[in-house]
């Protein structure tokens, strides 16, 4: 069983020292407030919707054990995009930031399908958009938007470890309102003064300053609905990020089917008050709280496809074989 710390769900380094093994005598670098107490940190209200002991993200003894579980599980998260139908021909992309070269990112290869994308298939790509073929060989094909949007982020927000951008059915239809959601449920309430809209729509995404003025329009948030685009959500880790991509377009999904409904009723939609969608949001909405709830798709995942990460062995195994 991997040890009890948040190395998956990276944190900003300005305000805590990641801890790794030094593999020569088994000591720990780092602070002494190491990623397990940012985390804890991280819980805010969200300690009262359980009882018990919480989980918490994997450790490794090293960076490089680390990306081996970064780009399975960012492998996994965009199967899980193909499978939910997030796909619309080339477009859609989600990153993590390397644990080995921060200063570079895993994507996607361009052209290929979301369900069919396997950890030896990601690129990996500097801020400057140069694809590290050593990394990445047999694939070197990048979607140059995918740079533009991801790299400004991860620039711009050093706590964003992973950062996804599809052209879903629901978020590309409400993103045509160039508005904010509503706060109507419970579950939008993640997303109270948690999101933006990016309103200037000026085309494919091809140049470096229309990736800067998202990154700019995103701000600390973990959310943007680009207007006439789809959805952007970056957060600290994979996990959280999947997560409240999912309920971001379920957001969408269910504002646009109760506008509809209010407006052949004659009636309006009723909105949660600011106090209880902000008591909510610091339930539901914090970082642990995303990779909570992240888990369980990836359990879903793993068990319709037989395989999982074993932090034994530090590679993935098929489960079906494990149980025999």
């Amino acid at each position: 069983m991997p040890q009890e710390s948040c190395s998956t769900c990276r944190l900003a380094t300005a305000y805590a020292t990641m801890s790794h093994t030094d593999g020569a005598n088994g000591a720990t670098n780092g602070a002494t407030k190491g990623p397990t107490k940012v985390l804890r940190d991280r819980f805010g209200a969200s300690r009262s919707a359980s009882v018990g002991t919480r989980p918490m993200p994997p450790t490794f003894e090293s960076p490089e054990k680390e990306r081996e579980f970064l780009k399975f599980r960012l492998a996994q998260a965009l199967r899980i995009f193909g499978k939910l139908g997030y796909d619309q021909g080339v477009a859609g992309h989600i990153t993590v930031r390397d644990s080995v070269r921060p200063d570079c990112f895993w994507v996607n290869p361009y052209g290929k399908h979301f369900s069919l994308v396997q950890p030896g298939d990601l690129l990996l790509v500097d801020h400057l958009g140069k694809v590290q073929n050593e990394e990445s060989v047999p694939n070197t094909l990048l979607n140059k938007a995918a740079f533009m949007i991801h790299s400004a982020v991860h620039a711009a927000r050093p706590d964003v470890n992973c950062a996804a951008h599809s052209h879903s059915v629901y978020g590309r239809a409400f993103a045509t309102l160039g508005k904010e959601l509503d706060i109507i449920t419970q579950d939008a309430c993640a997303f109270y003064n948690d999101h933006a809209v990016y309103a200037q729509y000026g085309g494919i995404v091809g140049d470096e300053q229309e990736g800067a003025r998202i990154a700019e329009t995103l701000g600390s948030k973990k959310a943007a609905i680009l207007q006439n685009h789809g959805l952007l959500v970056a957060t600290e880790c994979i996990e959280a990020t999947v997560h409240f991509y999912i309920s971001l377009e379920k957001s969408c999904q269910v504002q646009l089917a109760a506008d509809a409904a209010a407006a052949a009723t004659g009636r309006k939609t009723i909105k949660i008050p600011s106090e209880d969608a902000a008591n909510v949001h610091s339930i539901i909405g914090n970082m642990y709280g995303g990779w909570f709830s992240g888990q369980t798709q990836f359990q879903l995942l793993e068990a319709e496809e037989g395989v999982a990460f074993d932090f034994t062995l530090g590679q993935p195994t098929n489960t079906r074989l494990r149980r025999v």
